[in-house]
Formats: structure tokens, C-alpha cells, sequence
């Protein structure tokens, strides 16, 4: 590698704003959000459009300069970080952050790959739409980022991942090349979508550039209820309940353990318990509507959890009486993981089963991990609509934060891992693999898979530049 020339050639392509040295401004973009892995990085660029994407990536490819992409750097994989040799160029795309077409008649919009997700909403929400994505981090998560990681959220259950949400893609290719697919087309049967195969790729296959996105009608009604339950079996009951009573109207459905909860509650000084008694597993539903106001919304949710209470099919439960409190809800569900991590060290694990399995797996997994490991407390909570357990163990009291984490908890983890296999699940239900999972997904994924995205990555990007040692071990 010839650092001074590529360096003198990008200066002169991106200018004083899109190429720096200065240690201090790429120190804070070096290490992932989660504090697990710092690397090194020799240079940060931050092109300003497409074109200057594209020719940096042929002066990369020129000079065999690794890239590794970065949005908001909220990821939890490690996806976005570089690694220890210094090597790599960092390429931010915060810059790039435009929306270049709205079409509010048609419901889509085109943003680059820097515009931050809550942006994106407040946007939406001006023009009476929304766009059916939300995350905690949606504060510093970028358009570009999402995309990469096919992010999903609370709304999954009702719209799908990122994935569903993109109309159309446009992406730098690892030879320079401009894959030019914003166009949304109903159909277009012209082989492979090859948009698709970006979606998810986290960076290894393109780099993200801008997005075609569909938005929705505002929300006229929303309801938000929290249910006190027996036990997580009950929940799915539960859910499959309001399901059929309010059909699409349901856009959330969450639970959350009695453990989980009082954790929040000591974590945030001013929260208090939605219900009077405390219940073994709780339910965070949300119900939505673009046709009906909230009041008459309400009525059908009432009489759908007056049904659900005389089935048996939950203890308690309180309905919202203003977004307020609705928002209240969510900041509980919100902050699990802060609140957990605040106990002491944990394991966290972002995995999938069948939703119909989930409970099931939920029982069985938690009493095996902490009798397979003295001390430890197992965790569950999550997506139960769409089958996404965060799965967190929580070490032994006297465990020594760094230490345990490489050592019982690397165990830990690959039992939880070998668990969901044998349940028919993912590993990675909506953070992706980064550098923190790619072992896993060799020990166990199916050897055709693996056979096959080594195949693309390698078809692709030969050098092995874009994003090296994420989703695929190096080769």
C-alpha cells in the first residue's frame, strides 16, 4: 500500500472537509457503540456525493486500500469499526445526508445514506406520513446503516424490516462501479434483484449511498396498553387474541419479565409500574389506526381486552390515557438494556425462533444456560410478535467485568447459539454479524449458505476491500 500517494490523490478529490488525519477527530468513530471493539484506522474520508463515493473507491481498489463504511456508528456487532492493524480507511457517509425527492402523492421518499432516522420521521410526520421503521438509536442511526444491517425495531410485526421499507437502492460497487436502482417498480422481472442482495450485506458487498423509501398515512389513532400476565406461554395466547379482534390495527407486541421491569424501575429515578400488582411477564401492546381517531380506536381495544380478560388470557391490564403515558410505556421497553447492563456484566444475545416456538424456547433455554453456568441469571425479552428474543445472561455477582465476558461468557454465548440452532432459529434476528458473530456463523450455518455468500463476496469484491472480517471470515 502506498499511503502517501493514495492520500495525496484523495486530498485532491475530496478536499479539507472530506479527508482528515487528525487523530482526534477519528478517535470517537473508532470503537463500536457497545465499547467492545477499537481499532485503527490510517485516515477518515467523508465524500459528499455519490461520484466522489465512487471515484474513492476506485483509488481504494488502485492502491489495495481496505474500506470500512460508517453511519452512525450505533451498530451492536462491531460491524463498523476497524480493525487493530491500521490499514483501513474509515469512510463516513454522515456528509451525505439529503433528501433528494419527496413525493407525497406517492408515498416515497429519496434519502442518502447519511439522513439520521429521526430526521426521516420528523420529515414524514410534517407532510402527514410516517415511515414504519423505529428504533431506540433512531436519534444517530443513519438511512445507510439501516439499510446495510436490515435493521427491524418494534414494528416489524405489522411492516416488515428495513428490508420491506426500500423501494429502491442505489450503491457504490467495490470496483467503483454506480448500481443505479432507485426506480421503484412494482415489477421488474430482469433476473436477480440485485438491491436485495445489498440489503443486509453490511457493507461487504456495496456501499449504501441513497435509498428509495416508502412511507405511510399518518396515524390518526394509536393506543397503548400494558397487560399483566401469568406466563409467557399465556402471551402468545394473547397475541394470537388481539390478533384476530383487531387485525392490522395491531403494530406491537412486546414482553417483558417481572425481572426486566424492576430493573428499569431502579434504573430510572422517575418511572413508575403501570399496574398496581406486579405479574410474572407483562405485555407491551400497541394498537394503530390511519382511518379512525384514537377515541374510537380505543373502544375497539377496550372490548378486545375485555374479551382477552374473560377468556383468562391476562391478570391486568391499563390502557394509555394520553401519548404521555404511551410514550411511558416504551421508555420501560426502552430501557432494558441499559437497565440490565447497569446491574453488571451481561451477555446480551440478539437471536430469532419461530414465533410459535418462542415461549417454548424461552423455558427451556434459561434453565439450561444457568445450570450449565452457576450463578448466572438468564433473561428474556423482546419481539414476540415477530419471534426476536433478546436473550441476555447476567454473570455471578463476584465475576470481574473484561474478564468474564472473554471467558465463561464466550461459553455462555456458544451454548445460547448452539440452543437456537437446535430450535430452528438465527443467530442474529435484526443486529447482524459484524466481527462479533462471524465465528458462530461458520460453526453453524449450513455449508451451501456459507458456499454461496463466499461465492458472492468473492465474484463481487476479489480483493476482499469492502468491510473485511465482517459477516465472512477473512479468506
Amino acid at each position: 500500500m502506498d499511503h502517501d500517494a493514495f492520500l495525496k490523490s484523495t486530498a485532491e478529490l475530496l478536499g479539507p472537509k472530506g479527508l482528515t488525519q487528525d487523530h482526534e477527530l477519528i478517535e470517537p468513530w473508532l470503537t463500536d457503540w457497545r465499547g467492545r471493539y477499537t481499532g485503527r484506522a490510517f485516515a477518515l474520508a467523508s465524500p459528499a456525493s455519490t461520484d466522489e463515493v465512487s471515484a474513492l473507491v476506485k483509488l481504494c481498489v488502485q492502491h489495495g486500500i481496505p474500506i470500512v463504511p460508517q453511519g452512525g456508528n450505533s451498530g451492536m456487532v462491531g460491524g463498523a469499526t476497524p480493525d487493530e492493524t491500521g490499514d483501513a480507511l474509515m469512510l463516513s457517509l454522515r456528509r451525505m445526508n439529503n433528501v433528494r425527492r419527496f413525493d407525497k402523492d406517492a408515498q416515497q421518499i429519496v434519502c442518502e445514506a447519511g439522513v439520521i432516522l429521526q430526521t426521516l420521521h420528523d420529515i414524514a410526520e410534517e407532510a402527514d406520513l410516517r415511515f414504519p421503521l423505529t428504533l431506540g438509536g433512531k436519534g444517530s442511526a443513519t438511512i445507510g446503516g439501516l439499510v446495510s444491517t436490515n435493521a427491524g425495531g418494534t414494528q416489524v410485526l405489522r411492516h416488515g424490516t428495513m428490508r420491506a421499507q426500500v423501494l429502491g437502492l442505489e450503491a457504490v460497487l467495490p470496483d467503483g462501479q454506480v448500481f443505479d436502482g432507485l426506480t421503484a417498480l412494482k415489477k421488474d422481472n430482469r433476473g436477480f434483484d440485485l438491491k436485495q442482495l445489498l440489503i443486509g450485506s453490511e457493507g461487504t458487498l456495496g456501499i449504501v449511498t441513497a435509498a428509495n423509501l416508502r412511507l405511510l398515512p399518518a396515524n390518526r389513532g394509536r393506543v397503548a396498553v400494558w397487560a399483566g400476565l401469568e406466563t409467557v406461554t399465556g402471551a402468545r395466547s394473547l397475541l394470537r387474541y388481539v390478533e384476530r379482534a383487531m387485525g392490522n390495527n395491531l403494530e406491537g407486541f412486546e414482553i417483558v419479565p417481572d425481572h426486566c421491569l424492576t430493573s428499569v424501575l431502579d434504573h430510572l429515578p422517575d418511572a413508575r409500574a403501570p399496574l398496581a400488582n406486579r405479574h410474572a411477564w407483562n405485555a407491551l401492546i400497541e394498537f394503530v389506526s390511519s382511518s379512525e381517531d384514537t377515541g374510537a380506536l380505543r373502544e375497539r381495544a377496550e372490548s378486545a381486552l375485555a374479551g382477552a380478560f374473560e377468556e383468562g388470557l391476562l391478570e391486568d391490564a391499563v390502557i394509555a390515557a394520553n401519548e404521555t403515558q404511551a410514550e411511558d410505556f416504551w421508555l420501560l421497553r426502552d430501557s432494558i438494556a441499559p437497565a440490565e447492563r447497569a446491574i453488571g456484566p451481561a451477555m446480551q444475545h440478539d437471536i430469532s425462533v419461530p414465533v410459535e416456538k418462542m415461549p417454548e424456547f424461552i423455558l427451556a433455554a434459561i434453565p439450561k444456560v444457568e445450570n450449565a453456568f452457576a450463578g448466572t441469571r438468564g433473561v428474556a425479552f423482546g419481539h414476540l410478535g415477530d419471534g426476536n428474543v433478546h436473550f441476555h445472561v447476567l454473570a455471578p455477582k463476584d465475576a470481574t467485568p473484561g474478564d468474564w465476558e472473554d471467558s465463561e461468557g464466550k461459553r455462555i454465548s456458544a451454548l445460547v447459539y448452539d440452543l437456537v440452532a437446535e430450535w430452528g432459529g438465527s443467530i442474529s434476528a435484526e443486529h447482524g454479524i459484524g466481527q462479533l458473530k462471524v465465528g458462530e456463523l461458520e460453526r453453524l450455518s449450513d455449508p451451501a449458505s456459507l458456499s454461496m455468500m463466499r461465492a458472492v463476496k468473492h465474484a463481487l469484491d476479489p480483493q476482499g476491500l469492502l468491510n473485511p472480517g465482517k459477516l465472512l471470515a477473512k479468506t
